[in-house]
């Protein structure tokens, strides 16, 4: 990946640790230099420092490339512009836009409070907004600039007790097609990519039955790192042509998902009633419905 990135400035939220230490590692060595963000709290909240982003642009510096840390939070509009302009201010530009930051308030549904609703869409959903809307007008400006944000199957397919965060996930790929396609004209590119990878975010994952001890171990094989290499691809002029697009990456897998489209149509001339729709559109389409249930991915791999 060396020189893949020379020349250009990245922002990386969420750095401290797992995928997004991965990616602005990678990014670093592909010639980037890079804004490590990252509040230093836990994926519950507690706690802030500089900590985890200044060791992450201390290991950067050490190995020879250019990065500065950053703490401010993704969830605000101040506070995300900070982020970007500590870029602009530090290295001139502002070039690539990675939104990995995220947290994590897990409960079923019926028993979510507004509060874990809140704090989660404000992370994942509004920061995502805040930041790349913080990067848009020097986008704009330079009719150049790439977007890469962080989805998750838990939205594109469905998780337990994951309402907010899919909620969030799936809203961040629609905003990912928005902006690719109100953004196309000035040269500027937006993609999601599904990460399957071991880290703080999936360490909480229950292991108490043998199968749940069996599937932590199969995703525990999955490192943070191999979600970087894709990261950087999305960044580079060699992805230029490509936009609005979701990837999943998973050990050595890439994937490309499919994206919504009808699937079956029922036509009725003279309208339809709710009784015809029972009679005769449901069974037709009937086989088409999705089980409700988490995906096999899920089962086996559990998304983050």
């Amino acid at each position: 990946m060396s020189g893949m990135l020379e020349g250009k400035v990245a922002v990386v939220t969420g750095a401290g640790g797992g995928i997004g230490r991965g990616i602005a590692l990678a990014m670093a060595a592909a010639g980037a230099k890079v804004v490590v963000n990252d509040i230093g709290a836990s994926l519950a909240g507690e706690g802030s420092g500089a900590g985890p982003a200044q060791q992450v642009a201390d290991e950067i510096i050490k190995a020879g490339g250019q990065a500065v840390p950053n703490t401010d939070s993704v969830a605000t509009r101040v506070s995300a512009h900070n982020i970007i302009e500590t870029a602009v201010q530090s290295f001139g530009r502002i070039d690539i836009v990675v939104n990995n930051a995220g947290n994590l308030r897990d409960r079923v549904f019926h028993k979510m409070s507004e509060e874990e609703w809140t704090q989660v869409i404000d992370v994942h959903l509004n920061g995502t907004f805040f930041v790349s809307r913080a990067a848009a007008n020097y986008y704009r400006e330079q009719e150049s600039g790439a977007f890469v944000h962080m989805t998750s199957t838990s939205g594109l397919i469905g998780n337990l007790g994951q309402a907010n965060y899919s909620a969030a996930k799936l809203g961040i790929a629609a905003l990912s097609k928005s902006i690719a396609l109100d953004m196309q004209r000035y040269n500027v590119r937006s993609n999601c990519i599904a990460p399957f990878a071991w880290s703080r975010m999936t360490s909480s994952i229950p292991a108490n039955t043998d199968e749940e001890k069996a599937r932590v171990t199969k995703l525990q094989k999955m490192e943070a790192n191999k979600i970087a290499p894709m990261a950087v691809y999305l960044g580079s002029d060699q992805a230029k042509e490509v936009t609005g697009q979701i990837f999943g990456v998973r050990a050595n897998e890439i994937m490309l998902f499919s994206q919504p489209r009808p699937i079956r149509s029922v036509h009725m001339s003279t309208g339809w009633t709710p009784e015809a729709i029972a009679e005769i559109a449901a069974p037709a389409m009937r086989h088409h419905f999705m089980a409700l249930e988490r995906s096999p991915d899920a089962i086996d791999w559990d998304p983050i």
